[in-house]
């Protein structure tokens, strides 16, 4: 007869004790742990998954409203370019004494050429009359006089230009002191 040996001091079954199982408690506890970790790494890429998409779209709005600004304003130094000869129509249509056909030709390029310029987005800078704007006017002559308000534009000399609402040149002007 075969005897199995359950005898529990055996050499073979005392090296090979089982080891203590976890309690329930311990495990729940581990895994609760675990979970709790992983919620708070998932909640902090989910916080830099946005950041990052919002940094990203600022990113575009940004470059599409520089891009936005270059074209709207790329013809800015062109126009710049062309204000001396505008300057030089107005001194020319100022001179008396030309033929009669030469200076209405003359005012009809000036005419044609301003139009142009205004639908690109050329604003003359109001001065006769105004209060001195050191944004918009500079002071090339000051004079003292008791008929006007003090800061009171008496005469231009140059005429300044606004584009598309910046300014692209100040106006040179007079302006009165109250003496």
């Amino acid at each position: 007869m075969e005897s199995q040996n359950l005898n529990t001091n055996s050499p073979e079954l005392s090296q090979e004790e089982p080891l203590p199982a976890p309690s329930l408690e311990g495990h729940l506890a581990a895994v609760t742990a675990e979970r709790d970790q992983l919620a708070k790494e998932n909640a902090e890429l989910q916080d830099r998954l946005l950041r990052i998409r919002a940094e990203a779209e600022n990113a575009r709005r940004r470059a599409e409203r520089e891009r936005s600004d270059f074209l709207q304003f790329a013809s800015m130094e062109v126009v710049r370019e062309l204000l001396p000869v505008l300057d030089d129509f107005e001194r020319a249509l100022k001179v008396e004494g030309a033929a009669p056909d030469y200076a209405r030709g003359v005012e009809l390029i000036y005419q044609r050429l301003y139009e142009t310029l205004k639908k690109m987005g050329l604003e003359p800078i109001v001065t006769e009359g105004a209060r001195f704007d050191p944004n918009l006017h500079e002071a090339v002559q000051r004079v003292e006089t008791g008929e006007a308000e003090d800061q009171t534009i008496l005469g231009e000399f140059q005429r300044g230009y606004n584009f598309k609402g910046r300014l692209l040149r100040p106006a040179m002007v007079k302006v009165a002191v109250r003496s």
